[in-house]
């Protein structure tokens, strides 16, 4: 008879308390690891690198899921590249193997947006750290799609880029960043995405229809943006 061997790991999630951070807990906890579950509310702030040392005190891997609570320019571009910069120079002290962060597709691929252009940064900063890491690149969260929608919404009109998108269920990100952080360093980025590349288009039509919406019309604009960033057909969906 063949016995599995589970090896344990100490990892560190930082942002544990997010949609994403509290399903990485999970995940790596039933797969036997050892987790530290680092957040504002558990005293660790990655702005101020209060609480780090000790949340990093001998993890075998760090997970970065932290987000930023504005999408403006300025505190957007200042919360990544503080909280990245505080958590290698902490990681590194503590001696964490492995930097995993979570990322999007085509990120680099889209500088009008703020958003994109700081996650940006915040790989660069990991990237040239010196620390082993990987980058899971995530299309959007199936989770956000209405929100989306709420977001391209004027007056009346839902107006929609001429572009597809892959939703991804949270809970198969979560998975994907676990994986990740118990295997070895890609000292890269990997792409995840949802089972299904559909149009703007659709799922703006899916959102309505499940929220019994009949008052918006839905508007195909190739000059509509997404969170400030004009895209192409494929911007946003994994490579084929």
């Amino acid at each position: 008879m063949t016995r599995r061997i589970v090896h344990c790991m100490k990892i560190t999630v930082v942002g544990a308390t997010g949609l994403i951070g509290t399903k990485v807990v999970e995940h790596l906890k039933a797969d036997g690891n050892d987790v530290v579950a680092a957040s504002r509310s558990s005293g660790v702030d990655v702005l101020t690198g209060e609480g780090l040392a000790d949340a990093l005190a001998g993890a075998d891997a760090l997970v970065d899921v932290t987000n930023s609570p504005s999408f403006e320019a300025g505190p957007v571009m200042g919360f990544f590249t503080t909280s990245a910069t505080n958590l290698v120079d902490a990681a590194g002290r503590a001696g964490v193997a492995h930097y995993v962060a979570l990322s999007i597709v085509g990120v680099d691929g889209l500088p009008d947006s703020a958003y994109f252009r700081a996650k940006v940064a915040q790989e660069k900063i990991i990237a040239e750290s010196g620390i082993p890491y990987s980058i899971v690149r995530a299309t959007q969260f199936a989770e956000f799609t209405d929100e989306i929608v709420e977001s391209m919404t004027v007056a009346n009109e839902v107006r929609v880029p001429d572009a597809l998108i892959q939703p991804i269920p949270a809970d198969q990100v979560a998975s994907a960043v676990g994986r990740a952080a118990v295997a070895k360093p890609l000292n890269g980025s990997v792409n995840i995405g949802g089972p299904y590349q559909i149009t703007f288009e659709q799922m703006a039509r899916d959102a309505l229809g499940r929220n019994g919406d009949t008052t918006r019309t839905i508007v195909v604009d190739p000059g509509a943006r997404y969170f400030g960033a004009a895209v192409a057909t494929r911007s946003l969906v994994t490579p084929d």
